[in-house]
């Protein structure tokens, strides 16, 4: 077997199960799946691929990327859950063998630790298993960077189109932030290292007008369609949204720092030591080149490092600035986390016949490693009861990870440690995955999505009755949307239908049901005790008899 066919064996299995295995274990949650995933079902059914909808409304909060791929996907699979997910999965895909590709040309030898580091990093395996648009802009935002770093490398024009390309298709994805996020990581790079001129050459109206061709034509159309688009899209859902906590995502100013940490894992000790020996060897060329007019570039040699420094730092900065923040802005941050991992690997590699890994590192790297088996294997618990159990399965999910622990520590520190990084890496995460998915799909399932409560709810009606719901949660809403495929109306609204309807609404407010649906009978029809959830039957209007 061939070095490259195993590395493709290894990468399809490794991705296989990171992103695809078990997608539809459990349901769509929080409100963003569930409600991008119908917001796809609907166009598909409208065969429009300009405006949008939900509920039949325009809903013009994001750009259409996520929504062609998954009409894509319903229409070979069919309409569910997992396969609203599988966009993700798929760009997760892209940015592994994009990082391969990559490395295979500037790091030859370490190409397929990059591309696992990359794969198995928290942040990268959590959003390829998500329905939503923040895997469909990482994807794209990487490649495009790759294909950048390539253009400056090779000087060849067709890797500074695939640049533009993928620009504009982040551009589709998101919407403005991924040319501005890529123009500042540029900008600040070429300063770093002392390339002005690159940001000029960079400029180039072949591509630029690429870019135009290939993003612009949606734009232009759903404007045309929607007047209201430019006010919506990019007045409210990108500078308000920036600028003030209109859509009360407030969180603090250091937020992105433990975030990026945590999407990293269980990569980040590494990374923070690579990014940091990256700063001061920048900082030392800085220094001793200072005096000398027309002196080499600061980091000679760490060229690479720098520049994968400046593309984590420049989305952690600018989105730490922003009014509004989620986790998942941060994804196009991790793939350059892993690059500089392997960037440290190589120099580590090269200059020193002992790979043992460095002291200071090795029991923290352990530690992150292996703290996430306790909590996978008692995730089932967790869910349920939001507390840690007691007795013998806490001291067995303890013992296997210090034992975990300890089989990495001492890796590590053996002659061999830095070669056997990514092994012994890998073996705790495949763990976790599996654990997670295996263990805990029921009770997320159950405690999490809206799935069980559509079932349920299909169980308790004789024929399909319009539905409605009370003090109940946006991911609930927008979860029995997608699951029921019928719009849902709000009775805190003033949307109480005419008609004879269910109702579903925190546990005991029959009361509260029977005021707002006044001299109509109510019925209780059951309970969904997971969620603490009661569903109720609402007579019509005409038949106004109070039980």
């Amino acid at each position: 077997m061939t070095n490259r066919t195993r590395d493709s064996l290894l990468i399809s299995v490794f991705c296989a199960f990171f992103f695809f295995y078990g997608l539809g274990r459990f349901g769509l949650v929080g409100a963003d799946e569930p409600r991008y995933a119908q917001v796809a079902r609907e166009m598909l059914e409208r065969r429009d691929w300009i405006t949008p909808t939900l509920g039949g409304t325009p809903w013009l909060e994001k750009p259409p990327l996520y929504y062609w791929q998954a009409m894509l996907a319903y229409a070979i699979f069919g309409v569910s859950d997992w396969a609203a997910r599988v966009p993700a999965a798929v760009d997760a895909t892209v940015i592994v063998l994009a990082a391969y590709l990559f490395l295979r040309r500037f790091c030859p030898g370490l190409e397929l630790d990059g591309a696992l580091i990359t794969a198995s990093c928290a942040g990268i395996i959590g959003y390829a298993r998500a329905a939503s648009m923040d895997m469909t802009l990482a994807s794209a935002f990487t490649v495009a960077l790759l294909a950048w770093w390539t253009w400056r490398d090779t000087g060849r024009r067709v890797y500074l189109a695939a640049f533009y390309a993928c620009l504009a298709l982040g551009m589709l994805a998101k919407g403005p932030v991924a040319p501005f996020l890529a123009a500042a990581i540029i900008v600040l790079y070429c300063w770093a290292a002392r390339e002005v001129r690159l940001m000029v050459r960079t400029v180039w109206f072949p591509g630029v007008l690429l870019f135009s061709i290939i993003a612009l034509p949606w734009y232009v159309a759903v404007e045309a369609r929607n007047p209201q688009f430019f006010r919506i899209f990019i007045l409210e859902h990108n500078l308000s949204r920036f600028s003030t906590d209109i859509y009360h995502h407030t969180q603090p100013l250091w937020y992105y720092l433990p975030v990026t940490l945590l999407a990293l894992a269980p990569w980040t000790i590494f990374v923070v030591e690579a990014f940091t020996q990256t700063a001061q060897a920048w900082w030392s060329a800085l220094r001793s080149t200072a005096k000398i007019p027309g002196g080499s570039a600061p980091g000679a040699g760490y060229a690479l490092s720098t520049f994968a420094g400046c593309w984590l730092i420049v989305p952690v900065a600018f989105f730490s600035v922003s009014q509004s923040k989620l986790p998942g802005y941060i994804l196009p941050a991790v793939p350059a986390g892993a690059l500089l991992l392997v960037e440290y690997l190589r120099q580590r590699l090269r200059t020193s016949q002992d790979t043992t890994a460095p002291r200071w590192l090795v029991v923290p790297h352990a530690l992150v490693a292996t703290i996430p088996i306790a909590p996978a294997l008692l995730i089932a618990y967790l869910v349920t009861e939001h507390r840690l159990p007691g007795g013998q399965p806490l001291r067995m999910a303890l013992g296997l990870a210090f034992l975990l622990f300890l089989g990495i520590g001492l890796t590590l520190l053996s002659r061999m440690g830095l070669r056997m990084l990514r092994l012994v890496t890998l073996i705790p995460v495949v763990l976790v995955v599996a654990a997670v998915l295996k263990i805990g799909s029921t009770a997320l399932d159950q405690t999490l999505s809206a799935r069980p409560l559509a079932q349920e709810i299909s169980s308790l009606e004789t024929h399909r009755l319009p539905l409605a719901v009370y003090a109940v949660s946006r991911e609930i809403e927008y979860g029995l949307t997608f699951y029921r495929n019928q719009q849902v109306v709000r009775y805190e609204w003033g949307a109480i239908p005419a008609e004879e309807h269910l109702v579903v609404t925190r546990a005991d407010s029959q009361l509260e049901i029977a005021k707002r649906a006044a001299g109509r009978r109510v019925s209780f029809l059951g309970n969904f005790a997971p969620q603490h959830l009661d569903c109720y039957w609402v007579s019509a209007a005409a038949t106004a008899s109070h039980d």
